[in-house]
């Protein structure tokens, strides 16, 4: 019996590999360019499955790929993949959530302790030579704990964030959601509130909403003036959430104290982004996630995904569950 055909998109670690290769047969890119790029669309032509980080599934790969039963981003967060079109042709879309969660609120927790401590400015300052005395308020930070947090988006990663902010740092947490986070309500006194008011009381802003029609350029001009301008903004979730010039003006402006951001508008940052020229701003390339244990459980999540799907079975992660139900 010929075993069923998938496509890697990207490249994953030899474990990953050798798990798919038990049940699929693989047709492996590490990495799409120009030079391989119609050869990996003609190997869609008959391939039943598509995996890769952070996957890119449009109208043009779709149109590539008739046979195509199941695609499988190695992320959680899925605004490369136009679902409509994927739900459409009656293909399966899955992600990796779960698995990340506790990573990447190990990493937001930090970026946002590193922006209100100056950790990579006073960093600089040490190692630049500058240190010839004791320090004085210039250089002074802020204070964390038993402050107020406000965190947009009390998903998976925005509870993990509550629990290292409440119980670690008896900070106050308010909290921004589509829904009510009753886990997060009852084991970490989260406070539910609308936007406004979470802008308005917060001392520090955590946004980690996906990217949506609805969310795009959620934070912008106004929000940026709502907020304390001793609060910090940390920006986890994706560049185009925030309206990326209303951030360099409030920060310009001194309307808001600082900025953490481990996303930007468009990525790898521009090099002549004025957000890199600022002190005050901690910059990370987009690495809530990275690292090795936790981007091997995300490449093993999206692999048990494609391989459900290719084999006739429900994958874990479905995204577009409508279909499951057509299909039932």
């Amino acid at each position: 019996m010929m075993k069923p055909k998938v496509v890697v998109a990207s490249k994953i670690q030899p474990e990953v590999i050798q798990f798919l290769a038990q049940y699929c047969e693989l047709v492996v890119f590490d990495k799409l360019s120009s030079e391989n790029y119609n050869d990996f669309l003609e190997e869609l032509n008959d391939a039943q499955g598509l995996i890769g980080f952070n996957l890119k599934v449009n109208e043009h790969i779709l149109e590539h790929a008739p046979q195509l039963k199941v695609v499988s981003t190695i992320s959680v967060g899925y605004d490369n993949m136009d679902l409509e079109k994927i739900t459409n042709r009656n293909v399966l879309a899955t992600n990796t959530p779960g698995v990340l969660n506790e990573t990447t609120a190990d990493t937001m927790f930090g970026l946002l302790l590193a922006t209100a401590r100056r950790f990579t400015e006073l960093d600089q300052f040490v190692k630049s030579g500058q240190w010839e005395t004791q320090i004085g308020k210039r250089l002074f930070g802020t204070d964390v704990h038993h402050k107020t947090l406000g965190i947009i988006g009390m998903g998976g990663i925005g509870t993990a964030i509550a629990k290292r902010a409440h119980l670690g740092f008896d900070m106050n947490i308010l909290y921004h959601n589509r829904s009510r986070n009753k886990e997060a309500e009852g084991l970490y006194n989260a406070t539910y509130c609308t936007l406004e008011e979470l802008l308005q009381q917060s001392d520090f802003v955590c946004l980690m909403t996906p990217l949506s029609a609805e969310t795009e350029g959620l934070i912008g001009e106004k929000e940026f003036k709502l907020m304390k301008e001793t609060a910090f903004f940390i920006n986890g979730s994706r560049g185009k959430t925030v309206n990326e010039a209303a951030l360099i003006a409030a920060l310009q402006n001194g309307e808001i104290a600082g900025a953490g951001l481990d996303v930007f508008e468009v990525e790898p940052v521009q090099k002549d982004n004025p957000l890199l020229s600022m002190a005050n701003v901690v910059t990370l390339p987009h690495v809530g996630s990275a690292t090795t244990e936790t981007r091997m459980k995300m490449s093993m999540c999206a692999a048990e995904n494609i391989v459900a799907g290719v084999t006739g079975k429900t994958p874990p992660n479905v995204l577009n569950k409508e279909l499951l139900q057509k299909n039932s």
